[in-house]
Protein backbone atom coordinates (compact mmCIF):
# COMPACT_ATOMS: atom_id res chain seq x y z
CA UNK A 1 0.00 0.00 0.00
CA UNK A 2 1.22 3.62 -0.45
CA UNK A 3 2.75 5.07 2.52
CA UNK A 4 0.64 8.20 2.21
CA UNK A 5 -2.73 6.81 1.79
CA UNK A 6 -1.86 4.04 4.67
CA UNK A 7 -1.02 7.19 6.99
CA UNK A 8 -4.50 9.07 5.97
CA UNK A 9 -6.14 5.35 7.24
CA UNK A 10 -4.51 5.16 10.10
CA UNK A 11 -4.82 8.86 11.16
CA UNK A 12 -8.69 8.48 10.05
CA UNK A 13 -9.11 5.12 11.71
CA UNK A 14 -7.96 6.41 15.01
CA UNK A 15 -9.85 9.54 14.80
CA UNK A 16 -13.32 7.65 14.10
CA UNK A 17 -12.89 5.27 17.10
CA UNK A 18 -11.97 8.39 19.44
CA UNK A 19 -14.82 10.13 18.06
CA UNK A 20 -17.24 7.86 18.30
CA UNK A 21 -16.34 6.11 21.86
CA UNK A 22 -16.33 9.02 23.86
CA UNK A 23 -19.86 8.42 25.14
CA UNK A 24 -18.80 5.10 26.27
CA UNK A 25 -15.83 5.96 27.82
CA UNK A 26 -17.55 8.32 30.30
CA UNK A 27 -16.24 12.10 29.30
CA UNK A 28 -19.75 13.58 29.30
CA UNK A 29 -23.87 11.90 29.09
CA UNK A 30 -27.17 12.94 30.50
CA UNK A 31 -27.28 10.66 34.12
CA UNK A 32 -30.50 8.91 33.54
CA UNK A 33 -32.70 9.91 36.55
CA UNK A 34 -32.14 13.89 35.94
CA UNK A 35 -31.24 14.32 32.13
CA UNK A 36 -28.56 16.85 33.04
CA UNK A 37 -25.26 16.69 30.92
CA UNK A 38 -22.50 15.91 33.37
CA UNK A 39 -18.66 15.51 32.69
CA UNK A 40 -16.39 12.83 34.15
CA UNK A 41 -14.14 14.75 35.49
CA UNK A 42 -11.51 14.57 38.80
CA UNK A 43 -12.21 10.72 39.16
CA UNK A 44 -8.25 9.77 39.42
CA UNK A 45 -5.78 9.79 41.93
CA UNK A 46 -1.76 10.74 41.77
CA UNK A 47 -2.41 13.11 39.47
CA UNK A 48 0.97 14.22 39.18
CA UNK A 49 1.68 11.47 36.77
CA UNK A 50 0.03 13.54 33.95
CA UNK A 51 2.24 16.65 35.18
CA UNK A 52 4.72 17.84 32.06
CA UNK A 53 8.24 17.36 33.59
CA UNK A 54 11.09 18.17 30.95
CA UNK A 55 11.24 21.98 30.12
CA UNK A 56 11.89 21.67 25.96
CA UNK A 57 8.11 19.31 25.40
CA UNK A 58 6.52 21.96 28.02
CA UNK A 59 7.65 24.57 25.80
CA UNK A 60 5.81 23.30 23.00
CA UNK A 61 3.07 22.38 24.33
CA UNK A 62 3.90 18.75 25.62
CA UNK A 63 3.33 17.77 22.28
CA UNK A 64 5.98 14.77 22.12
CA UNK A 65 4.49 11.50 20.75
CA UNK A 66 5.69 11.49 17.63
CA UNK A 67 9.45 12.46 18.32
CA UNK A 68 11.28 10.31 16.06
CA UNK A 69 14.57 11.16 17.74
CA UNK A 70 14.27 10.73 21.44
CA UNK A 71 16.15 10.36 24.76
CA UNK A 72 15.84 9.45 28.55
CA UNK A 73 13.13 12.43 28.93
CA UNK A 74 11.34 10.47 26.37
CA UNK A 75 9.68 8.10 29.04
CA UNK A 76 7.77 10.63 30.14
CA UNK A 77 5.74 11.00 26.77
CA UNK A 78 6.33 8.15 23.99
CA UNK A 79 9.37 5.64 25.16
CA UNK A 80 8.79 4.44 21.82
CA UNK A 81 10.89 7.75 20.74
CA UNK A 82 13.56 6.42 22.74
CA UNK A 83 14.47 3.46 20.16
CA UNK A 84 16.10 6.34 17.60
CA UNK A 85 18.42 7.74 20.54
CA UNK A 86 21.60 9.20 19.67
CA UNK A 87 24.91 8.13 20.72
CA UNK A 88 25.76 5.55 23.75
CA UNK A 89 24.11 7.35 26.46
CA UNK A 90 21.78 10.15 27.87
CA UNK A 91 21.22 11.76 31.02
CA UNK A 92 18.61 14.80 31.85
CA UNK A 93 18.04 16.41 35.11
CA UNK A 94 14.94 19.16 35.41
CA UNK A 95 12.81 20.92 38.29
CA UNK A 96 9.28 22.44 38.03
CA UNK A 97 8.09 25.06 40.26
CA UNK A 98 4.19 24.64 40.12
CA UNK A 99 1.35 26.33 40.98
CA UNK A 100 0.61 26.74 45.13
CA UNK A 101 4.20 25.39 45.43
CA UNK A 102 4.49 22.29 44.95
CA UNK A 103 8.33 21.43 43.49
CA UNK A 104 8.87 18.36 40.81
CA UNK A 105 12.18 17.18 40.65
CA UNK A 106 13.12 14.81 37.74
CA UNK A 107 15.71 12.65 36.90
CA UNK A 108 16.43 10.14 33.63
CA UNK A 109 19.55 7.92 31.90
CA UNK A 110 19.23 5.84 29.37
CA UNK A 111 21.34 3.53 27.70
CA UNK A 112 21.69 2.06 24.10
CA UNK A 113 24.78 -0.25 24.17
CA UNK A 114 26.17 -2.45 21.09
CA UNK A 115 24.87 0.49 18.77
CA UNK A 116 21.52 -0.04 19.07
CA UNK A 117 21.47 -3.83 18.19
CA UNK A 118 20.01 -4.46 22.18
CA UNK A 119 17.84 -1.28 22.26
CA UNK A 120 18.03 1.06 24.53
CA UNK A 121 17.15 0.89 28.21
CA UNK A 122 16.24 3.57 30.89
CA UNK A 123 15.74 4.45 34.46
CA UNK A 124 13.28 7.43 35.06
CA UNK A 125 12.46 9.14 38.79
CA UNK A 126 10.11 11.99 39.69
CA UNK A 127 9.40 13.45 42.89
CA UNK A 128 6.98 15.74 44.09
CA UNK A 129 7.28 17.71 47.04
CA UNK A 130 3.76 19.69 48.62
CA UNK A 131 5.07 21.43 50.96
CA UNK A 132 3.98 21.43 54.82
CA UNK A 133 0.59 21.38 56.01
CA UNK A 134 -0.74 21.72 59.45
CA UNK A 135 -2.74 19.23 60.82
CA UNK A 136 -6.56 19.19 62.83
CA UNK A 137 -9.01 16.91 63.98
CA UNK A 138 -12.29 17.90 64.79
CA UNK A 139 -12.94 18.56 68.79
CA UNK A 140 -15.67 19.95 71.09
CA UNK A 141 -13.79 22.94 72.46
CA UNK A 142 -14.03 26.95 71.69
CA UNK A 143 -12.02 26.37 68.27
CA UNK A 144 -13.90 23.07 67.25
CA UNK A 145 -10.45 21.52 66.39
CA UNK A 146 -7.35 20.40 67.77
CA UNK A 147 -4.12 20.81 66.12
CA UNK A 148 -1.81 17.79 65.49
CA UNK A 149 1.44 19.05 63.59
CA UNK A 150 2.38 19.36 60.60
CA UNK A 151 2.74 16.86 58.13
CA UNK A 152 4.31 16.73 54.70
CA UNK A 153 2.79 15.15 51.60
CA UNK A 154 5.04 13.23 48.85
CA UNK A 155 4.77 11.39 45.93
CA UNK A 156 7.52 9.62 43.89
CA UNK A 157 7.44 7.21 40.42
CA UNK A 158 10.97 5.30 39.26
CA UNK A 159 10.53 3.79 36.09
CA UNK A 160 12.23 1.23 33.59
CA UNK A 161 12.21 1.22 30.66
CA UNK A 162 13.06 0.01 26.86
CA UNK A 163 12.73 0.58 23.49
CA UNK A 164 14.15 -0.91 20.59
CA UNK A 165 13.70 0.29 16.44
CA UNK A 166 12.70 -2.94 14.57
CA UNK A 167 13.74 -0.51 11.38
CA UNK A 168 15.15 2.83 10.94
CA UNK A 169 11.56 3.54 10.39
CA UNK A 170 9.67 2.42 13.18
CA UNK A 171 10.20 1.92 16.92
CA UNK A 172 8.32 0.19 19.83
CA UNK A 173 8.83 0.50 23.97
CA UNK A 174 7.34 0.25 27.31
CA UNK A 175 7.83 1.58 30.33
CA UNK A 176 7.30 -0.03 34.33
CA UNK A 177 7.00 2.64 36.61
CA UNK A 178 6.69 2.10 40.67
CA UNK A 179 4.50 4.42 41.85
CA UNK A 180 3.68 6.08 45.38
CA UNK A 181 1.94 8.90 46.75
CA UNK A 182 1.72 9.11 50.93
CA UNK A 183 -1.17 11.87 51.83
CA UNK A 184 0.42 12.47 55.17
CA UNK A 185 0.07 9.88 58.49
CA UNK A 186 -1.22 10.24 62.01
CA UNK A 187 -4.56 11.24 61.22
CA UNK A 188 -6.91 10.44 63.48
CA UNK A 189 -9.59 6.92 62.77
CA UNK A 190 -10.40 7.50 66.64
CA UNK A 191 -10.74 10.09 69.18
CA UNK A 192 -12.03 11.80 72.56
CA UNK A 193 -14.03 14.72 70.98
CA UNK A 194 -14.38 16.14 74.23
CA UNK A 195 -10.79 16.54 75.07
CA UNK A 196 -9.38 16.06 71.33
CA UNK A 197 -7.24 12.74 72.47
CA UNK A 198 -6.44 10.98 69.23
CA UNK A 199 -6.88 7.49 70.33
CA UNK A 200 -5.88 5.54 66.87
CA UNK A 201 -4.14 6.72 63.90
CA UNK A 202 -3.73 5.27 60.03
CA UNK A 203 -1.07 5.30 57.33
CA UNK A 204 -2.53 7.68 54.03
CA UNK A 205 -0.01 5.87 51.80
CA UNK A 206 -0.73 4.52 48.59
CA UNK A 207 1.93 2.33 45.83
CA UNK A 208 1.33 0.16 42.59
CA UNK A 209 2.64 -0.64 39.20
CA UNK A 210 1.98 1.31 36.21
CA UNK A 211 2.46 0.96 32.75
CA UNK A 212 3.09 2.72 29.46
CA UNK A 213 3.36 1.49 25.73
CA UNK A 214 3.96 3.63 22.76
CA UNK A 215 5.35 3.36 18.78
CA UNK A 216 6.94 5.99 16.08
CA UNK A 217 6.67 5.33 12.78
CA UNK A 218 8.31 7.08 9.88
CA UNK A 219 5.81 7.84 7.27
CA UNK A 220 8.02 8.19 4.55
CA UNK A 221 6.52 11.25 2.87
CA UNK A 222 9.38 13.54 3.62
CA UNK A 223 9.54 13.70 7.64
CA UNK A 224 6.47 13.34 8.80
CA UNK A 225 6.77 11.12 11.65
CA UNK A 226 3.02 9.77 13.66
CA UNK A 227 3.05 8.11 17.33
CA UNK A 228 1.03 6.72 19.52
CA UNK A 229 0.95 6.15 23.08
CA UNK A 230 -0.50 4.61 26.32
CA UNK A 231 0.42 5.92 29.63
CA UNK A 232 -0.55 5.06 33.23
CA UNK A 233 -2.28 1.60 32.87
CA UNK A 234 -2.69 0.35 36.47
CA UNK A 235 -5.06 -1.50 38.95
CA UNK A 236 -7.79 0.45 40.97
CA UNK A 237 -6.38 1.45 44.56
CA UNK A 238 -8.42 1.90 47.60
CA UNK A 239 -7.54 4.90 49.96
CA UNK A 240 -9.38 3.97 52.99
CA UNK A 241 -12.90 3.77 51.76
CA UNK A 242 -12.39 5.46 48.85
CA UNK A 243 -11.51 3.87 45.07
CA UNK A 244 -9.33 5.21 42.15
CA UNK A 245 -8.36 4.60 39.45
CA UNK A 246 -4.80 6.47 37.63
CA UNK A 247 -4.76 9.23 35.10
CA UNK A 248 -4.99 6.63 31.73
CA UNK A 249 -4.34 8.35 28.86
CA UNK A 250 -4.06 7.49 24.87
CA UNK A 251 -2.48 9.89 22.86
CA UNK A 252 -1.96 9.65 19.18
CA UNK A 253 0.70 12.53 17.20
CA UNK A 254 2.50 13.88 14.58
CA UNK A 255 5.66 15.78 13.64
CA UNK A 256 6.78 17.30 10.82
CA UNK A 257 9.71 19.10 9.49
CA UNK A 258 8.44 22.76 7.93
CA UNK A 259 11.18 23.38 6.28
CA UNK A 260 10.50 20.31 3.92
CA UNK A 261 7.76 22.74 1.95
CA UNK A 262 10.67 25.62 1.46
CA UNK A 263 13.90 26.31 -0.07
CA UNK A 264 15.26 27.28 2.96
CA UNK A 265 18.70 25.15 4.12
CA UNK A 266 18.00 22.47 6.32
CA UNK A 267 21.50 22.41 7.66
CA UNK A 268 20.84 26.12 8.95
CA UNK A 269 17.18 25.81 9.78
CA UNK A 270 14.66 23.72 11.41
CA UNK A 271 10.71 24.50 12.05
CA UNK A 272 9.44 21.32 13.64
CA UNK A 273 5.71 20.87 13.91
CA UNK A 274 4.02 19.01 16.56
CA UNK A 275 0.48 17.94 17.26
CA UNK A 276 -1.22 15.39 19.56
CA UNK A 277 -4.49 14.62 20.17
CA UNK A 278 -5.40 13.24 23.69
CA UNK A 279 -8.14 11.35 25.52
CA UNK A 280 -7.59 11.31 29.34
CA UNK A 281 -9.41 9.17 31.48
CA UNK A 282 -10.77 11.93 33.25
CA UNK A 283 -10.75 14.99 31.48
CA UNK A 284 -12.31 16.60 28.30
CA UNK A 285 -10.78 15.22 25.06
CA UNK A 286 -8.36 17.67 23.70
CA UNK A 287 -5.73 19.17 20.77
CA UNK A 288 -1.44 19.70 22.08
CA UNK A 289 0.25 21.79 19.66
CA UNK A 290 3.70 23.45 19.36
CA UNK A 291 6.29 24.76 17.04
CA UNK A 292 10.27 24.69 17.55
CA UNK A 293 12.31 26.69 15.43
CA UNK A 294 16.43 25.61 15.62
CA UNK A 295 19.17 27.41 14.34
CA UNK A 296 22.35 25.32 13.18
CA UNK A 297 21.17 22.77 15.59
CA UNK A 298 22.18 25.60 18.59
CA UNK A 299 19.66 27.54 19.38
CA UNK A 300 15.83 26.97 19.66
CA UNK A 301 12.45 29.19 20.75
CA UNK A 302 9.46 27.09 21.32
CA UNK A 303 5.93 27.80 21.83
CA UNK A 304 2.78 25.80 22.40
CA UNK A 305 -0.44 24.93 23.95
CA UNK A 306 -1.19 22.31 25.91
CA UNK A 307 -4.91 22.11 26.21
CA UNK A 308 -6.08 23.98 22.73
CA UNK A 309 -9.95 23.86 22.69
CA UNK A 310 -10.70 23.81 26.58
CA UNK A 311 -11.58 26.57 28.54
CA UNK A 312 -9.29 25.96 31.61
CA UNK A 313 -6.55 28.21 33.29
CA UNK A 314 -3.32 26.25 31.85
CA UNK A 315 -2.84 28.18 28.72
CA UNK A 316 0.58 29.18 26.19
CA UNK A 317 3.48 27.97 26.92
CA UNK A 318 7.23 29.57 25.35
CA UNK A 319 10.55 28.59 26.11
CA UNK A 320 14.11 28.25 24.41
CA UNK A 321 17.02 25.76 24.23
CA UNK A 322 20.74 25.49 23.59
CA UNK A 323 22.48 23.02 22.43
CA UNK A 324 26.54 22.73 22.13
CA UNK A 325 28.72 19.66 21.29
CA UNK A 326 32.13 19.10 22.93
CA UNK A 327 34.11 16.75 21.40
CA UNK A 328 31.47 13.45 22.22
CA UNK A 329 29.86 15.21 24.63
CA UNK A 330 26.86 16.86 24.20
CA UNK A 331 25.51 19.52 26.43
CA UNK A 332 22.03 21.00 26.56
CA UNK A 333 19.83 23.55 28.51
CA UNK A 334 16.34 24.12 28.47
CA UNK A 335 14.18 26.86 29.80
CA UNK A 336 9.81 26.95 29.78
CA UNK A 337 7.22 29.20 30.78
CA UNK A 338 3.45 28.30 31.16
CA UNK A 339 0.83 30.83 31.55
CA UNK A 340 -1.23 29.35 34.52
CA UNK A 341 -4.45 32.44 34.45
CA UNK A 342 -5.13 33.18 38.26
CA UNK A 343 -2.64 31.14 39.16
CA UNK A 344 -0.05 32.70 38.03
CA UNK A 345 2.91 31.21 35.94
CA UNK A 346 5.05 28.04 36.42
CA UNK A 347 8.89 27.67 35.29
CA UNK A 348 10.78 24.80 34.27
CA UNK A 349 14.30 23.86 33.62
CA UNK A 350 16.28 21.33 32.42
CA UNK A 351 19.97 20.43 31.74
CA UNK A 352 20.90 17.34 29.35
CA UNK A 353 24.08 15.17 28.88
CA UNK A 354 24.86 12.81 25.99
CA UNK A 355 27.53 10.60 25.28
Amino acid sequence: MNQRYFFLTVMLAVLVVMGTSSSAYGQAGLTPDTEVTTDKRAQTGMKFLSTSLDARASAIGSALTAEMVGSSTSMFYNPASMGFMQGRGHVAVGNLGYIADINYNQFSAAFRPSGGNYGVVGVSFVNVDYGDFIGTVRANNESGFVETGTYSPTAMAVGLGYARSFSDRFSAGANVKLVFQDLGTGFATGQNFDTGEILTTDDYSARTLAYDFGIVYATGFRSLVIGMSARNFAQELTYVRERFELPLTFQIGLAMDVVDFTSLNPDMHNLKLHVDAQRPRDFTEHVRFGLEYTFMGLVSLRGGFEQMGVSEEQGFSAGAGLRYTLGTLRVGADYAYTDFGVFGSINRIGIQLGL
